[in-house]
Order: structure tokens, then sequence, then C-alpha cells
């Protein structure tokens, strides 16, 4: 039996770009169906008195995810297919090989890529219904207890009769091959204990210094600094 996982991103997360490398990977090991959603850092780390992200004329995460929505909605599968190629291609551009996809010009890029007319990062900027759609995949997991992302909504099955939301796995490199579906068996175990709220392994200073090694070129591509509100 397949199992569904929305998986909830924001592209300028370099944690979520590793968990989406896995994720397709473990779907290759394990029979998993993924559908992406969106979720909005900006949002959910916005200070207080600043403009919401649908605020203003541009905003970097946010606006990156307005595009994907415009292409999300071609009938399925192919909105969902349209979503991972974007996500695929603009995670690899930003978080690999440092580029800046955060503009409306990095946008058209990789549209471009990916085969895709450059003209729809306009027409989603000049509609204002691709704000409801972000807005909607973001308000929904967040009242689900989503505060950050990579996050995972794991749909009901023949395993678990509640849906389960989890936040992570938190891993880089992304695990490939079996190793990615050992994983997934790791995060599906997770339902088991629904009280089971956190594992944490602590980060040394040779993980700091591999993290950074890791995410060197999103780190030298980004524009912005990393804000994380904290939460309970």
């Amino acid at each position: 039996m397949t199992t569904q996982v929305d998986f909830h991103f924001d592209v300028m997360c370099p944690w979520a770009y590793q968990t989406s490398v896995w994720i397709r990977a473990a779907a290759g090991q394990r029979d998993l169906a993924v559908q992406w959603r969106f979720f909005s850092l900006e949002e959910v780390n916005r200070q207080p008195g600043k403009k919401h992200p649908w605020e203003r004329e541009w905003s970097y995460g946010w606006s990156m995810l307005r595009v994907a929505a415009l292409l999300r909605r071609r009938p399925e599968p192919d909105g969902n297919a349209a979503v991972d190629r974007f996500y695929r291609v603009a995670g690899r551009m930003l978080h690999e090989d440092g580029v800046k996809v955060h503009s409306p010009d990095g946008m058209r890029a990789v549209l471009r890529e990916i085969g895709e007319d450059p003209a729809l990062v306009d027409a989603a900027t000049a509609d204002p219904t691709t704000h409801d759609d972000v807005r909607t995949d973001h308000d929904e997991v967040v009242a689900l207890g989503g505060f950050g992302v990579p996050t995972l909504v794991i749909h009901p099955d023949h395993t678990c009769p509640e849906p389960t939301t989890l936040f992570g796995p938190v891993v880089t490199p992304a695990p490939t091959g079996e190793e990615a579906g050992r994983l997934w068996d790791a995060v599906a175990a997770w339902r088991a204990f629904p009280h089971l709220y956190e594992l944490r392994r602590p980060k040394t200073e040779e993980d700091w210094r591999h993290i950074q090694a890791g995410f060197s070129p999103y780190l030298n591509a980004r524009d912005w600094q990393t804000i994380q509100t904290p939460v309970a």
C-alpha cells in the first residue's frame, strides 16, 4: 500500500533541501507518494511590526513559492510533478551551485532550465490568488503544529489510522539508495509512539564544521541573515 506524504518546504532552507533529496531517494526504495506543499520561513519568523511577505512586492522565499503555486495548478499529477521539477532545480541551483535564485531573474533561470516559460514569474506575481495558495498550505501545516521546514505530514494508512506531523529528518548529506529507505523506516516507526515528541543528537564543533562546509554554496549565495523564532 502506498504511503502518502505531504512535504512542506521553503526553497530558502538548506535543511529542507537535503531532506527533499533524501525523500526522493526513499520513494525509490519504499512505496511512497510525495506531494509538495508550501511553508514560509519569512512569515513564521516575521518580527513584530514588519510586513508580511504577501505585503511586499517581492519576498525571497514567498515569491518563489508563488511561482511554484502557479505550476501546481495544472491537473494532477502534472501539477505536483511540475513543483517537483521546480524545487529540484531551484534547490540544486541555490544550495549546491550557489546561484541567487531568489530574485525574479533567478526564478526565470530556474524556469528555463526545467523547460518552462520564464514569463510565469511575472504571471505569478501579477496574480494575487497565488498568495492564497501559499498561505493556505502554510496555515494548514501551522495548525497541525508545524513551525519550520522540513515538515512531513504522513497520511493515515494500514500502519497508522491518524495523520502524523513530523519535523525533519534533519540530515546532511542526504542518504541515498538503501540508506534512504532505512531512514524512512526509522521515520515511519516514530508513528507508533504518538507522544514521542523529540529525539535529538547534540551538535559538536566538528558537526558545525561539517554543516558549514556542506552549506557553503547557500551561505555565499543568500542575501539574508537567518532569523529563527523560538518554539516550545
